[in-house]
């Protein structure tokens, strides 16, 4: 057994500490401003206030209207309520719906919630680096067709899909466009007119805020069915007590991290670059997933050869470091993961892989003491590895 060690978090895609400016600006919303939006007394004004005050800073982040904002709990929320509340109102319209093969489980699911129900599904292949050609939305988008979905950049493996062309192809068609953009949100620029997007999922918890919150952007004239019912809080669009403490945390690190977002950008690309050129070339069997360039600042997912992505997991979480086989959401399952599956891997490959995910406390010395210590684990449990031939 490894001795104990200081703990470096590495695993930032499945979520992020609250950054300590954020905290010091949520504390006063749990005791002091703890008014109901609904009150129309003096604490109910102030939470709502502060309420719209996050709206318009997520709005602008976006470039969208502080009306087309939606709070809600989660972006597994977002993305039920913009998958299936939007195919529920425009049924209409028509019947079918697209996704990436490759999208997080709560889209997939949601679609195939709908698909149960009647609704036609396409769930379009993707290329070994994971990328959705925009072509092939363009021929399978059907006259009964209401709505594609396809992630801004995929939480496993990083790489960041041409959202820009499929959404024109879709306004071209007049077809809604959703993007999940949960690991995208506060990371890299993101523009909803610019890139024809309808609807857009956030989340708080993936950027140094709160657990709790997150968001649906929903372009203004379209129709959506509430997933639950309840009172007129948000628009009549998401009944429930507004979570107000955690909606400002919300839009305190929206704003930390458009401030900050072109340097820690760099930042991070240069220590993920290191990792990858180093992991590569000093680790025999090692392999990229995901596309080489067109991928998230952050992230590095390999594969290796010969052992499981769950004991390399374990034995460098003895060692100090938190990491990741692929989704946080997908953690307990012992399937490999759909994603690497959908990009060719095999299946006994996709079981040897490892997600790195780097943020804002990571620090340069963090990396060398991986790249350190991580190729003497992989050789170690090469040595009993049952796969190796």
């Amino acid at each position: 057994m490894a001795k104990k060690m200081k703990k470096i978090y590495l695993d930032y895609a499945a979520t992020t500490p609250v950054d300590p400016r954020v905290l010091k600006f949520i504390l006063p919303y749990f005791s002091e401003k703890f008014g109901n939006t609904a009150s129309l007394h003096s604490f109910g004004q102030e939470a709502e206030e502060a309420l719209e005050d996050s709206r318009q800073i997520i709005s602008r982040a976006l470039g969208a209207q502080s009306k087309e904002i939606i709070f809600t709990s989660s972006a597994t929320e977002s993305n039920n309520l913009a998958i299936r509340g939007t195919a529920l109102a425009n049924k209409n319209k028509g019947n079918h719906i697209i996704v990436s093969s490759i999208e997080h489980d709560c889209v997939l699911n949601s679609a195939r919630w709908l698909k149960a129900r009647g609704f036609e599904l396409t769930e379009l292949r993707v290329d070994k680096f994971g990328l959705v050609d925009p072509e092939n939305i363009r021929k399978a988008i059907q006259p009964n067709t209401i709505l594609v979905s396809v992630m801004h950049a995929n939480n496993e493996i990083g790489t960041i899909e041409p959202i820009i062309e499929i959404g024109k192809i879709c306004r071209e068609k007049n077809v809604y466009f959703h993007t999940d953009a949960a690991q995208t949100f506060g990371k890299i620029p993101i523009d909803v007119n610019k890139m024809n997007i309808d609807l857009l999922t956030a989340s708080s918890h993936k950027m140094y805020g709160p657990k709790g919150a997150a968001c649906l952007y929903l372009r203004e004239g379209i129709k959506i069915t509430p997933l639950m019912c309840g009172g007129d809080h948000e628009n009549g669009k998401r009944p429930s007590t507004v979570n107000v403490p955690a909606i400002v945390g919300f839009a305190k690190a929206t704003e930390l991290c458009l401030k900050e977002m072109k340097q820690e950008g760099d930042r991070q690309s240069r220590l993920r670059d290191k990792l990858i050129k180093t992991v590569l070339k000093i680790i025999p069997g090692a392999r990229l997933n995901g596309h080489p360039t067109k991928r998230l600042p952050n992230n590095a997912n390999f594969q290796f050869s010969f052992i499981e992505g769950e004991a390399l997991l374990i034995r460098l979480d003895q060692y100090g470091f938190a990491v990741s086989t692929g989704s946080a959401c997908s953690s307990h399952r012992l399937e490999a993961s759909h994603v690497l599956l959908a990009c060719n891997v095999k299946p006994e490959e996709a079981h040897g892989s490892l997600r790195i995910t780097l943020g804002r406390f990571t620090k340069e010395s963090d990396i060398n003491r991986l790249l350190n210590i991580l190729p003497k684990i992989v050789e170690n449990l090469r040595k009993i590895s049952p796969f190796k031939i």
